[in-house]
């Protein structure tokens, strides 16, 4: 943008320069050429009178000495008789003299090496003298060169002028748009405490000022959805306390052990739940491998129960990736969860970690009957099972978190295969990519 307001500056001051320039260049050359042939005229007619008295040979030859133009051997007499005097014969010619006399007045024409002026001047007896004043070109254009070439300059110092104000003026706005931006960004990143300091324009002063109004608006929301998410959370201890209570009564066996257990995890994520929505973490990130070791040995114990095969591959060496734990933990737990409440007992899953160049991808697949619409399973709170619909809406949440997305194939398990694709670096989604992830709100039921 600053560029482009020096470039605009540029262009705009540089046409009315020229607009000015042009013009006042010609007439400056003008100027000159009328001020030669004025002090020519002069010159000229300053033997008028002396004509009108004699024709003395000796005495037009002195009075010629003491012209500019006589000095400098430009100016000859005419006489009707034919003969000149205090010069050589015209350069203009006999036809350009006989045209002055029958004109009776000054006449200009073009020679070799520039003008020559015929001023014709009346004698007695009818007669008429010419009066031929040479003018070099160079006379024609004194001063014109070195005109211009002030003119040039000025012309070059404002539009330079004008150049530097405009990026001095386009820097002051994009400092304050950069700054600006990099709230947005650290805003969108998960710091919520950072504002600004509107300057600049009036139009990025009101800009600052709505930004920072948003921050403190959304903050003030997502407080008020943490303490919802808390209270409701912590509402769970009750009948969580009550099913302690049942397993404890269930007395000894593997049967009550594993009850017990599950409890306990229960319990364990209850109380993570809690301490995540009261104090959330900034956005930072994680081993994707590590976070699928860990989620995939928790659901293979409740596979091993229900008879079905699990498989993890492609978990062997770091997979880094610029999303917390938590949330792909979540996001995981809620594919696999989808396996175990859709599909029947004894149906295998497979989850896969891809690493690619610039993008991670995640491919939860199952031997079940697959998903028959995923346009529908893709929009978020539809389930055709009887849960709340959010369970692909928390995955898609996760990859559009690093600029990625979430989409849903046929495996070669002949099931349904969910594929999470991260950014490896984190990137907000662009405004075409978030057109098109709103239309494609998703939820897996």
């Amino acid at each position: 943008m600053r560029r482009t307001f020096v470039l605009v500056s540029l262009a705009v001051t540089s046409m009315v320069a020229l607009a000015f320039l042009i013009p006042l260049g010609l007439t400056v050359r003008e100027i000159a050429r009328d001020r030669a042939l004025t002090a020519a005229e002069r010159q000229a007619s300053a033997l008028g009178p002396l004509l009108a008295v004699t024709e003395d040979p000796a005495t037009l030859e002195r009075a010629v000495a003491g012209t500019p133009a006589g000095a400098a051997h430009r100016m000859a007499v005419h006489l009707p008789d034919g003969s000149t005097v205090a010069g050589e014969a015209s350069r203009a010619g006999p036809g350009r003299l006989t045209e002055a006399v029958r004109r009776g007045r000054s006449l200009t024409v073009p020679v070799a090496g520039g003008y020559a002026l015929l001023q014709p001047v009346a004698l007695d007896a009818g007669r008429t003298a010419v009066v031929e004043v040479g003018l070099p070109g160079a006379e024609l254009t004194h001063g014109v060169w070195k005109a211009w070439l002030v003119m040039t300059a000025v012309a070059a110092a404002l539009v330079a002028g004008s150049v530097a104000v405009a990026d001095r003026l386009g820097a002051r706005m994009i400092r304050s748009t950069r700054r600006l931006a990099a709230a947005s960004a650290a805003f969108g990143d998960g710091d919520l405490g950072v504002r600004l300091e509107p300057d600049g324009p009036p139009e990025l002063i009101e800009a600052g000022l709505a930004f920072n109004a948003m921050a403190d608006h959304v903050v003030q929301l997502l407080a008020a959805e943490r303490e919802m998410a808390a209270d409701l959370s912590h509402r769970l201890r009750t009948p969580l306390a009550a099913l302690r209570l049942n397993a404890e009564a269930l007395g000894e066996g593997p049967e009550a052990e594993q009850t017990r257990a599950a409890v306990d995890r229960l319990e364990r994520e209850i109380d993570q739940i809690i301490r995540a929505v009261r104090k959330p973490a900034g956005r930072g990130g994680c081993d994707a491998a590590k976070v699928l070791r860990e989620r995939v040995g928790f659901w293979r114990v409740l596979a091993e129960d229900e008879g079905r095969s699990c498989e993890l591959i492609g978990a062997g060496r770091p997979a880094p990736l610029p999303l917390p734990a938590g949330e792909l933990a979540a996001a995981v737990d809620a594919l696999l969860g989808n396996v175990f409440r859709h599909t029947a007992e004894g149906t295998g899953f497979a989850v896969t970690l891809h690493q690619g160049q610039g993008v991670t991808g995640i491919l939860v697949a199952d031997g079940g009957p697959g998903i028959d619409d995923p346009d529908a399973a893709l929009q978020r709170g539809r389930s055709g099972g009887g849960s709340t619909g959010l369970g692909l809406d928390i995955a898609r949440r996760a990859a559009e978190a690093t600029g990625g997305y979430l989409r849903i194939h046929r495996s070669v398990l002949g099931g349904a295969q969910i594929q999470m694709w991260f950014r490896t670096r984190y990137l907000p989604p662009t405004r075409r990519r978030s057109r098109r992830l709103v239309r494609r709100r998703d939820s897996r039921v």
